[in-house]
């Protein structure tokens, strides 16, 4: 036998809307024998595994390498290898460390997080029944092939997309490839219209879709990369990443540093050569002016930085493939969110109950079996027998006590209603068994069972209906009500009201009916015609519940000036009711409303709308460009398939930890609890680390200004043959004094109220004029600070031999830079506001270190330094305490200004 065709000479014709007979003959397969083995091996060997391709990771060279290329780490390489060229070879050696610091440290906290996604990803094989050479055998769903003939029951996952050959009361619930959480008919029946979307394609299964009810066989039409989750993985390729706001934000800053430095190195270079001072004089003082131009620990900070947000994320059930991401969560200003699973159970769970011409609600969700059905205080309470016969009888779903279901979600709702009515399914179905059945079916839309029940001691046959309420109403004469029964005619309006205002809510609505029959009657020949002359019982609406925390995952999201919208592939009335119980804002539309719409006209519609419903994953991919277009930081949640593409067009893709691989992979986060709410504490903790990063940012430019200035004043005007500090001084300010105010940045709490400002503006970049401003402010400060003692005593000066002015220099630099980065840890608020103990403890180890330096014989010799009196002492210290202190009345002044504008507005 030959193997099948290829998808590439694939007849045009869809195979949904061929028959089923002819999708066999086409396949080259036995309606009743299926593939031989010898032939199902060749397919394979022809087609490959039926498997979804994923993306392979970088090694740990590519990743390193990527950490080698920072341009930050770039230009410590260059001063490195300057530095030994010039045969200064203890700050070559002490640079060189500090790139290897920066790769090393970069490297593992991405590889860190890349491990903690794979630990995520549990390794199974799921298994098929397939018949081969006439038998039905258990594969690994792997191998299966296009022409497979493969057996479904109810609890089976779909292993691969196939036509429908035959069936019985078959459902699949496609919420893993549509979004749609309600379970769809399916038959082998064909379909004529070639443009039928995707969630109407009733004689098709579809790969990691779950079979709900009923058995079939099918025969398989695509298998791996070819499937509709294939196709979907095949889109993500399309996709490409981009940087995230602190990637572009930290290179635009590069860019202005890289100016700075070498321009700066350029001035004092040729400041030096026309003064007629050696080239090695000049090139050393370069290296000099390069190492104090350079920030030497911004790659290890922000990585350092990085890395303890994703650790506190993960603490929170959140885990982020690269450390990049944990910034990107507090730009986000748009969450786009799946609905089923996400902002919901995906539990289908009873709420709402018109039962004899009265209102109930049903407590509790999910599918524990723990609630109450309440009413109006002071009317009788109705005896519930013929509702609870109806819903444990007239369906097939079992619900374990601990909430595992067996069959279709929806009857699973029932059962779980029957139970807190005081009904045991089970019991039920034992103690009264069918004796006739018409099986659900989506040409008439509705389940009739019958059963011997005794009635008034009398043993009587009857009948249990349920369905959709426009089929079971016509096929009723009669109410229960309250006081009775009455004709169907006096009560048809009031049902019909019933019906529109739990379908308004978005609630799915099933009636249940009953008919008693007479002694002797029997329905086994034809019990379809006995589905009729019912009792009208009552009706219950059905619903995919919210997750306690969404509601308020919401508030808090909009309060942050964050616009959250729902996107989901029910129907657009369902996401309207949604959206409302969460508060999401006005307006709704379908996909096919979004579709006619140009990319313009939906870019002027999105201030409108706040919930999509019967979406594509194109639409998805469509929704979250077009933001970005429009300058929003977007964010994506979703755990079905169908969201993978547009996760991975998101500047934050947020995978459900239950959800598909491929979504995981797509993903940037994966929420491991699945919870909505999580992604509002990443947000609130990427807000809290952008700021750590600010801050740092502003200490570390004001101490690279303060030093470039320093190097330029004394370089132009002759101070100290432009050497106002060492090398090894300013190696040793920045590896062991500026470390540790960037350690009390790095530990200070989350500030109050920062959830209650608005998303930051992703154009405005760290170095923006306001920011630059005041790194000028507090750079000038510590510098002329650190300038007054080479003035004071320039007749002990020297470039060769230490002494005392530029001891007093290094002194009041470290000190300045200890006491600034105190008060610079916050803004506009002080930097002296409690908590601050902390803060004091971790600065006083570099005020002991710099005490050490100037001190100890050892240090000295190391450093450059020499010992200073206690009027020297008291002198730098002076010096230095005037930095916090014009930085805390700066702020002040600036807080003063800002309550006045407010108070104006």
């Amino acid at each position: 036998m030959s193997t099948v065709e290829t998808a590439a000479d694939r007849p045009a014709t869809p195979w949904y809307t061929q028959d089923a007979e002819a999708v066999v003959a086409a396949l080259r397969s036995d309606r009743e024998r299926g593939l031989t083995a010898a032939d199902a091996a060749q397919r394979l060997a022809d087609h490959g595994p039926n498997s979804i391709a994923a993306e392979k990771p970088p090694s740990t060279w590519q990743v390193a390498l990527q950490q080698l290329a920072d341009p930050m780490n770039v230009m410590l390489v260059a001063v490195a290898v300057i530095s030994l060229f010039i045969n200064q070879v203890s700050v070559g050696i002490l640079v060189g460390a500090l790139v290897v610091l920066n790769i090393v440290l970069g490297t593992r906290q991405e590889l860190k997080a890349k491990a903690s996604v794979d630990a995520l990803a549990k390794m199974q094989i799921p298994q098929a029944k397939v018949v081969r050479d006439g038998s039905l055998m258990q594969v690994d769903a792997t191998t299966l092939v296009p022409g497979d003939l493969v057996a479904l029951e109810a609890g089976d996952i779909v292993p691969a997309d196939g036509r429908i050959v035959r069936s019985a009361t078959l459902e699949t619930q496609e919420a893993a490839l549509t979004g749609e959480s309600a379970p769809i008919p399916k038959d082998a029946g064909t379909l004529t219209d070639p443009e039928t979307t995707l969630g109407d394609r009733t004689d098709m299964v579809f790969q990691n879709t779950q079979v709900t009810r009923g058995t079939a066989t099918v025969v398989v039409t695509d298998t791996g990369m070819q499937t509709q989750m294939g196709q979907i993985a095949s889109m993500l390729s399309a996709v490409k990443p981009a940087k995230s706001p602190l990637q572009r934000e930290l290179d635009s800053l590069t860019g202005v540093l890289g100016w700075i430095a070498w321009g700066a190195v350029a001035i004092i270079i040729v400041t030096g050569l026309l003064r007629g001072q050696e080239i090695a004089s000049v090139i050393l003082l370069g290296i000099s002016m390069a190492i104090s131009a350079i920030p030497t620990g911004m790659p290890s900070f922000v990585q350092a930085m990085l890395s303890y947000g994703s650790r506190q994320l993960a603490e929170h059930k959140a885990v982020v493939k690269n450390l990049t991401d944990v910034e990107t969560l507090g730009a986000t200003s748009a969450i786009n969110s799946d609905k089923t699973g996400t902002l919901t159970m995906n539990e289908m769970t009873v709420e709402s109950l018109y039962y004899r011409g009265d209102w109930f609600t049903v407590a509790g969700s999910g599918y524990e079996k723990t609630g109450e059905v309440r009413h109006v205080a002071g009317l009788p309470v109705p005896q519930f027998h013929q509702l609870a016969l109806g819903l444990t009888l007239c369906s097939d779903a079992t619900v374990s006590d601990d909430g595992v279901v067996i069959g279709d979600p929806t009857e699973a709702a029932l059962v779980v209603l029957a139970a807190k009515l005081g009904a045991d399914a089970e019991l039920t179905r034992a103690r009264f068994p069918r004796v006739a059945e018409v099986p659900f079916d989506s040409a008439y839309k509705f389940m009739g069972t019958f059963h011997e029940i005794p009635v008034e001691g009398v043993k009587t046959l009857v009948g249990y209906v349920k369905g959709g309420p426009d089929v079971v109403l016509d096929r009723c004469t009669s109410v229960a009500t309250m006081d009775g029964v009455v004709p169907i005619a006096d009560q048809r309006d009031a049902i019909l009201e019933a019906n529109r205002s739990l379908s308004e809510q978005g609630l799915r609505v099933l009636a249940f009916a009953f008919r008693r029959f007479a002694p002797g009657a029997t329905v086994a020949d034809d019990p379809m015609a006995a589905v009729s002359d019912l009792t009208f019982v009552g009706l219950v609406g059905i619903i995919d519940p919210l997750r306690p925390s969404s509601k308020e995952a919401v508030r808090i999201a909009r309060e942050a000036g964050i616009e959250v919208r729902m996107i989901t592939g029910d129907h657009a009335i369902t996401a309207a009711a949604i959206g409302g119980k969460l508060g999401l804002g006005e307006g709704a539309a379908s996909g096919a409303e979004i579709q006619a719409m140009s990319d313009d006209e939906l870019k002027a519609a999105l201030p409108r709308l706040h919930m999509f419903g019967r979406v594509t994953p194109e639409d998805k991919l469509r929704l979250a460009r077009l933001m970005q277009e429009q300058g929003d930081v977007v964010a994506m949640t979703g755990d079905a398939v169908n969201d993978a593409a547009a996760l991975k067009q998101a500047d934050i893709g947020v995978a459900m930890g239950s959800g598909s691989d491929v979504t995981k992979q797509a993903g940037k986060m994966i929420l491991v609890d699945d919870n909505f709410g999580t992604l509002v504490t990443a947000v609130r903790l990427g807000r809290s680390i952008y700021e750590k990063i600010v801050s740092y940012v502003r200490f570390q430019m004001s101490q690279l200004f303060s030093l470039v200035l320093l190097f330029l004043v004394a370089s132009i005007f002759d101070i100290n043959d432009g050497v106002p500090l060492t090398p090894i001084m300013v190696l040793f300010l920045n590896f062991f004094i500026a470390i540790f105010p960037v350690i009390v940045i790095l530990l200070d709490p989350v500030p109050d109220g920062i959830m209650l400002k608005p998303p930051r503006d992703p154009k405005k970049t760290i170095a923006n004029p306001a920011a630059v401003t005041l790194w000028f402010v507090y750079g000038g400060l510590i510098f002329i600070t650190t300038l007054v003692p080479l003035l004071i005593h320039p007749d002990l000066l020297s470039s060769t031999e230490p002494n005392v002015p530029v001891t007093m220099a290094f002194v009041v630099c470290a000190l300045g830079s200890i006491f600034g980065g105190l008060v610079m840890r916050r803004d506009p608020e002080s930097g002296l506001a409690a908590p601050i103990l902390a803060a004091v403890k971790w600065l006083s180890i570099p005020l002991a270190l710099t005490v050490v330096a100037v001190e100890v014989p050892f240090m000295q010799r190391l450093v450059g330094t020499v010992g200073l009196s206690g009027d020297e002492w008291l002198t730098a210290l002076g010096l230095a305490l005037l930095v916090p202190v014009l930085i805390e009345l700066e702020k002040w002044i600036r807080r003063a200004r800002l309550r006045r504008r407010a108070a104006q507005s």
